[in-house]
């Protein structure tokens, strides 16, 4: 038996990693590859190995970097089942379909514009009818239940507090009356963070998956969300100008909702509308409502007070679902902050918001998460005064921000904490380190050796690890 790495190896986005038992294969996640837009169609159109070769699909959750290309793995014959937690089926509904209708409409646009040069028009990657059909194979388990993938494989989730109802994976594997226990990470949350529950440990690993996105960083000691926000906010009042927010409609959006609602309670900032404009995070916000058993002790406490039965609303706060009122926006001339997907602005509403208020120095652009390399959102953050949306360019005049302390990724010391946790009650063979850039995953591969721990790979795309 063993693990085939295809996606997020020595690179953040596109998790997918195989696993072989026997004559059955197992693949971890699916995830859509996000970068330069002509390499990421091609490597997620044309997929590693056949879906009707594939037997069952484990989902660590619901973000489209793990789970949007499962409708292009049942397109190519995958049949079998595909297993997470109830939250993160619930959201993965709403991520494909959204996905879908995104590539649909960007295609039609972009064909607009290549049928006026006499250019052939592109296809989507995947339509609606594709994503149906990908959610018609979910089986949702909870957490902390061991259950039956397959002969041979065993499963049981762990809470990650990454995103709502994210898990990290455990994993039984046996073959020939050998068994081995292999964990694999998903995306780990941080400790301490708002509305989620803290990331779990596991012991009696035999093999390790980590994520390392910031294996090379520390993240703020320090909660620098609120303080930047008030700031933002008045200077918003003073200019007269927009906040632009490219948050993933699952996970930032709330969080950040969340943490507007209290400093709106608080009057620790002037009344500005804020705009949820994003269909996605309306369903999601929808989602996190009835999924109590997911959150914190603080979150609970705050749905159970009668002073406060939804943290996730505040006045002039307004949830956008039609395209009608979304485009009303651009000519709206008051002060407001508008949270839009996608996170990494490559797709979806924020487009629109970008291109018609990034050249306006009365305007911000609020980064809230980590942006991969050659999307967009990485350019802007880098600092690149051009900009390209619809094959149009833009000078980046906007004040440029980002939210240090709020990321949803633990940082090298939690990983390590969690890995230390883990190899210390188990017979840990070796860690591979996945969902990372180089230098990330070099920077924790050192700490991770300092701290004696197993040997610490850094598998590159089509690497196979052999689990004895």
């Amino acid at each position: 038996m063993h693990v085939e790495f295809w996606g997020a190896a020595r690179t953040v986005t596109g998790s997918m990693h195989l696993v072989k038992v026997g004559d059955k294969q197992l693949v971890l996640d699916c995830g859509l590859f996000q970068g330069n837009r002509k390499e990421a169609y091609h490597r997620n159109r044309d997929l590693p190995f056949a879906g009707s070769r594939v037997d069952a699909v484990i989902l660590s959750h619901a973000h489209v970097d793990h789970c949007g290309n499962l409708p292009s793995l049942v397109k190519s014959g995958f049949d079998g089942a595909i297993f997470s937690t109830p939250a993160t089926r619930e959201l993965a509904s709403i991520m494909l379909l959204d996905s879908a209708g995104i590539q649909e409409s960007d295609t039609r646009y972009i064909n607009k514009k290549r049928k006026q040069d006499g250019n052939e028009p592109l296809t989507p990657l995947y339509v609606t009818r594709d994503a149906v059909a990908t959610l018609k194979l979910f089986r949702s388990v909870g957490f902390d239940k061991w259950f039956d993938v397959m002969p041979g494989i065993k499963c049981r989730f762990h809470v990650a507090g990454h995103m709502l109802g994210a898990a990290f994976i455990e994993l039984q594997l046996t073959e020939n009356g050998h068994t081995v226990n292999l964990v694999f990470s998903g995306d780990l949350g941080r400790p301490h963070r708002p509305i989620l529950k803290d990331p779990e440990t596991v012991s009696g690993a035999d093999y390790l998956i980590m994520e390392s996105t910031y294996g090379n960083r520390l993240h703020p000691e320090e909660d620098d969300a609120d303080p930047v926000l008030i700031r933002l906010i008045n200077r918003a009042m003073e200019s007269k100008g927009k906040i632009i927010v490219p948050a993933f409609s699952v996970g930032r959006t709330q969080e950040i909702v969340y943490r507007l609602n209290n400093l709106v309670e608080a009057g620790r900032v002037p009344p500005i509308k804020v705009f949820v404009d994003s269909p996605m995070a309306v369903d999601a916000t929808d989602v996190f409502r009835a999924n109590v058993d997911c959150f914190d002790d603080e979150m609970v406490e705050r749905i159970l007070s009668e002073e406060d039965q939804d943290p996730l609303n505040f006045k002039n706060l307004y949830y956008v679902r039609s395209s009608q009122y979304s485009r009303k926006l651009n000519s709206f001339n008051e002060p407001c902050m508008i949270i839009s997907a996608s996170g990494m602005c490559e797709s979806g509403r924020v487009v629109h918001h970008l291109k018609n208020n990034i050249e306006d120095p009365k305007n911000t652009i609020l980064f809230t998460g980590y942006q991969a390399p050659n999307t967009t959102g990485r350019h802007i953050l880098d600092g690149n005064k051009k900009v390209r949306f619809f094959r149009q360019e833009y000078t980046v005049r906007a004040q440029i921000e980002k939210l240090e302390g709020s990321s949803g990724h633990a940082d090298q010391s939690e990983l390590l904490k969690w890995a230390e946790g883990i190899c210390h009650t188990g017979n840990v063979q070796k860690i591979a380190l996945v969902h990372c850039e180089m230098d990330s995953a070099t920077a924790l591969k050192q700490k991770l050796e300092e701290a004696n721990l197993p040997e610490v790979i850094i598998p590159n795309r089509e690497q196979i690890m052999p689990l004895n």
